[in-house]
């Protein structure tokens, strides 16, 4: 089975983070098994599993191999072909996570078929995980898991996200949070006699947006993020029931992005603090932790006379990485395709990174762990 095929059978997973991807987690299980690994099913719940496959002797501490098995939706783009059958065209390979991160997967499944497990001198964890896209929830809860168990792990992570082969070894995290502004209904004919929540809910908005602008007063690590300050999005916003009533409940969710070494909930209290005075409520919804790797890790040495460029960067998304330093593991991201074209229609990985990533897996495997 050549590496394209294995991406096609993973494609054709429709692994959208609303749905199961049981099937997808059976397949690369039983891949691994017939590898030689021992394999742990960590199951969040019904639908959702986190997949574990060790090798190697316990407790050495040799490197884990991570990605996530779900995809985002597809709903609403303009795909020119159907997105969970795998499309070539030209020298590029199409179809919903080919590229964010189902060709590291694939990649990973065949490399590790070059490598006799039961020779390896350094354990070698494979590490697959559910729900990333919507805020790694599946690392969180393994991670949870095996620290309840103190359960050892190498301290070397290669996360294999799209990076357009360049090793990255820093990204932000990201905070979700929503606010609720209540009012009092009114026929809108005499709006005096109710409170508009809408307004109070654009009072919300001034502040946050004044909050915005001082975070991008505050830069650092300008050398490695583009945009080298806590970066901020008001999403989603809800409310009213009908146009002659004056609303008296609107919901707005809000995100940001706290720079690897902030505490990610300074701009929270911030907000609570300055609506404190508002008829407004402020919840977190979630938070994805930001990841920071030294520079100078063996790991490092091993990648990056794979990669593109020897210099290296920081992702703009967040990763699985954020959660695996609560374990004291330190990441680093790198794999094929490029993270401009994930999520977007017609998403696609090129043939030749695809390979590549095989040749690459093999040899880091056998340099860390043989």
């Amino acid at each position: 089975m050549s590496v394209v095929d294995v991406l096609a059978r993973l494609v054709a997973e429709p692994t959208v983070s609303n749905r199961p991807l049981t099937e997808l987690a059976a397949y690369m299980a039983t891949r691994a098994e017939d590898q030689g690994f021992r394999v742990e099913r960590f199951e969040s719940e019904p639908g959702k599993v986190n997949v574990v496959a060790s090798a190697g002797p316990v407790g050495t501490d040799g490197l884990i191999l991570s990605g996530h098995m779900d995809v985002v939706p597809v709903e609403g783009q303009p795909w020119t072909s159907d997105p969970f059958v795998l499309t070539e065209r030209g020298d590029n390979l199409l179809g919903r996570g080919s590229s964010d991160m189902k060709a590291f997967l694939a990649a990973t499944v065949e490399g590790l078929e070059r490598v006799d497990v039961s020779k390896l001198s350094r354990e070698l964890v494979l590490v697959w995980t559910h729900d990333e896209e919507i805020g790694c929830v599946g690392s969180r809860i393994l991670v949870e898991q095996l620290a309840r168990e103190g359960r050892p792990l190498p301290k070397q992570c290669w996360i294999g996200e799209p990076t357009s082969m360049q090793v990255l070894r820093m990204h932000p995290g990201h905070v979700a949070i929503r606010v609720v502004t209540t009012g009092m209904s009114a026929h809108s004919s005499k709006p005096d006699l109710g409170k508009s929540a809408l307004k109070e809910m654009t009072r919300v908005l001034s502040i946050l947006e004044g909050i915005e602008e001082e975070a991008k007063g505050r830069r650092r690590l300008e050398e490695y993020l583009d945009r080298p300050y806590v970066t901020m999005n008001a999403a989603e916003i809800h409310g009213g029931s009908a146009v002659n009533m004056v609303p008296d409940r609107m919901e707005l969710t809000f995100g940001y992005r706290p720079l690897p070494g902030d505490d990610p909930m300074e701009v929270l209290d911030t907000v609570r603090e300055r609506v404190s005075e508002l008829d407004a409520s402020v919840e977190l919804i979630r938070a994805t932790q930001a990841m920071y790797t030294e520079d100078g890790t063996p790991l490092q040495g091993l990648l990056c006379p794979h990669a593109c460029t020897p210099k290296l960067g920081a992702a703009s998304f967040a990763t699985d990485g954020g959660n695996f330093e609560q374990l004291g593991i330190s990441s680093l991201i790198f794999g094929p395709g490029s993270i401009d074209v994930a999520h977007a229609p017609d998403e696609y990985v090129p043939r030749a990174s695809l390979v590549q990533a095989v040749d690459i897996v093999e040899q880091v495997v056998r340099s860390r762990c043989s």
